[in-house]
């Protein structure tokens, strides 16, 4: 039996590959010395061979770091210290050569060392971190114009039975089948045992700030001419105008994640990659923990997430495609992009934790994406202003100064919060699916819309192409869970198992009364 195995030597530090062959040649010649101390065996093979790699240890300085926002107010000054200091731990990280901040930035994660707020980007050089995604992978924007068919409310009505909020997943008994779930990917490590999860969530949203948003868009000759000139004739062509020159169309937009799916290939990068860092490094705090983008685990997790965002457009599109069939409308374009993900350019590997990519694609064309700001402003359709200084990115949204729990302080009781709800969403088709309103979601939650505008504006981020003018919008609002929710939790996979542990307990109850009986 040998004094040291390959396991042994991977915990010491040492990378799989050629040089084990010396390694474990030097160790059979140590035994037969009789060399039987397995530490003094492991400080010859350093003096005899090589010592294992030099770990990997968070730097004392900060890469470097882009600010795209200023502050004005107290409030915001704060905020901008603590999303600074994060990202300072962060930026501490080995592997990670810039990063960034948006004009919505804001922290997240508490005491947590290193998480990346809302609003940050970072370059990292070949390895992707799982944190600074979060978990809600591809949360997203996707937006459909098509031609009025009826009122407002009537088509608020159509979209309310067209998607689904809150938490878990949609009825058993109401799935949606998409054939993107039909894709060969279930074996992945990253994704294996989650397609029942991935079936029960198309056309769901879920819940927290995501929303499907009903607008109106004029487009006219400015606009068409506009897209024509950065290259997206393709889809200026897609817009008839009528001889006046200005035509308005209604616009869906959705913004949600990859829900439970996404979730789970999430803790799975994480772990996978915490397990990495604590071979290859040292003192890296988890949300730091990154995978080797060349290594078999990085090149699964990227196929992974790639899957995931094509998951995601597909629940976008299953959602639209239900609304349009319900209104007897169907799609005259479609615009979308991601701002929780990663994009690879070169061997480099952006990260957007809330923010917009905004640089220009493979045909030098300036990206499209959409900023919402709050459901009762308009959302921005942007070309992207490629501002390297700032990684390329512009931001998701307006982003908060307060947290959830601050906000509900600011309106201690309900009849406070009824009236900020009701000022912030006055003239508008707003439905809270899960029955209750929640404040942390309405106009009030936000940054000021203008100033966000101004500071994409000052700082080159993006150019506003159209505002797609509000007129209604679905959120989950404020739902209870108990008990009785659990249920709902389980996949068609683990109801089918509970419904066979079942049957085969009432079998062998009466194979037991038929024996009493004898």
């Amino acid at each position: 039996m040998n004094l040291l195995t390959s396991q042994d030597l991977i915990d010491a530090g040492y990378e799989p590959g050629l040089q084990f062959k010396d390694l474990l040649a030097k160790i059979a010649e140590y035994e037969a010395r009789g060399i039987a101390d397995a530490k003094y065996t492991l400080k010859l093979l350093k003096r005899d061979v090589a010592p294992p790699p030099v770990k990997y240890v968070m730097r004392e300085k900060s890469a470097p770091l882009a600010e795209a926002i200023e502050a004005k107010t107290k409030e915001e000054r704060t905020n901008v210290e603590l999303v600074r200091k994060k990202m300072h731990e962060l930026l501490k990280t080995p592997v990670i050569a810039r990063g960034a901040i948006m004009p919505d930035a804001c922290p997240i994660g508490g005491k947590e060392p290193a998480v990346i707020p809302v609003g940050g980007a970072i370059a990292v050089e070949n390895a992707i971190i799982p944190s600074a995604h979060s978990a809600d992978i591809c949360c997203s924007m996707f937006a459909t114009f098509y031609e009025e068919r009826s009122s407002v409310p009537k088509e608020i009505d159509a979209l309310m039975t067209s998607t689904r909020f809150g938490p878990e997943h949609r009825h058993l008994d109401d799935l949606i089948h998409d054939p993107v779930l039909d894709e060969n990917v279930w074996l992945n490590r990253f994704l294996t045992g989650l397609r029942d999860r991935a079936g029960t969530q198309i056309a769901d949203q879920g819940d927290g700030n995501h929303f499907a948003f009903l607008g109106e868009v004029d487009v006219d000759a400015a606009m068409l001419a506009m897209l024509r000139l950065t290259g997206h004739g393709d889809l200026a062509d897609r817009f008839v105008l009528p001889p006046e020159g200005t035509r308005r169309y209604r616009v869906l937009v959705t913004h949600h994640g990859s829900r439970s799916l996404g979730a789970h290939v999430y803790r799975r990068g994480q772990i996978a990659a915490e397990k990495h860092v604590a071979r290859k490094a040292q003192h890296i705090p988890a949300a730091a923990a990154w995978l080797d983008a060349s290594s078999d685990s990085g090149r699964d997790y990227w196929h992974a997430l790639q899957y995931v965002a094509r998951w995601t457009k597909a629940n976008h599109r299953a959602i639209h495609r239900r609304f349009l069939e319900r209104i007897g409308s169907h799609s005259v374009a479609e615009v979308g992009n991601e701002h929780n993900f990663v994009w690879q350019r070169g061997d480099t590997y952006y990260h957007g934790k809330g923010a917009t990519p905004a640089w220009k694609d493979e045909q030098g064309r300036p990206q499209l994406g959409l900023i919402p700001l709050n459901m009762a402003e308009p959302i921005l359709l942007v070309l992207g202003g490629d501002r390297e200084d700032f990684l390329s990115f512009a931001p998701h949204g307006a982003g908060r100064n307060l947290s959830r729990t601050a906000l509900r302080k600011q309106f201690p009781d309900e009849s406070s919060r009824r009236t900020a709800i009701e000022r912030g969403t006055a003239g508008l088709d707003v439905r809270w699916f899960c029955g209750r309103p929640d404040l942390s979601e309405t106009p009030v939650a936000y940054k000021n819309a203008a100033q966000v505008k101004e500071q994409i504006r000052h700082f080159g981020l993006a150019e506003i192409v159209a505002e797609i003018r509000p007129l209604g919008c679905i959120m989950a609002g404020a739902s209870d869970r108990s008990w009785r929710d659990r249920e709902e939790e389980l996949t068609p996979k683990q109801k089918r198992q509970i419904e066979h542990r079942a049957e085969r307990r009432r079998v062998h109850q009466d194979l037991r009364d038929e024996t009493e009986g004898r």
